[in-house]
């Protein structure tokens, strides 16, 4: 069985302008592919999740997470970053 290359991040925080673009500019630059995407805002409060291929990155996912929880500290944000095998475990029955 193949190994997956593919996380889930989420996003969570106050909603404001560039949420979607800063995320989606650190992934591009890892050369990472966001395969689905799905984001809501609740009144003020945003929640997005995606899921990312990393089988053509050129970092790691430890840096892509560093990266993402940097942007979010900047933003006032939580992004989180998990393989894909982790979130399922963490969110099984």
């Amino acid at each position: 069985m193949p190994k997956s290359n593919r996380i889930i991040v989420t996003v969570t925080g106050e909603d404001r302008v560039g949420i979607i673009a800063a995320v989606a500019t650190i992934l591009a630059e890892a050369n990472a592919n966001i395969l689905d995407i799905s984001q809501t805002t609740l009144q003020e409060f945003f929640a997005m999740i995606m899921m990312v291929d990393l089988s053509q990155a050129n970092a790691p996912l430890e840096e892509i997470k560093r990266r993402l929880t940097a942007k979010g500290e900047e933003m006032g944000l939580r992004i989180d970053a998990q393989h894909e095998d982790v979130f399922k475990y963490m969110h099984r029955i």
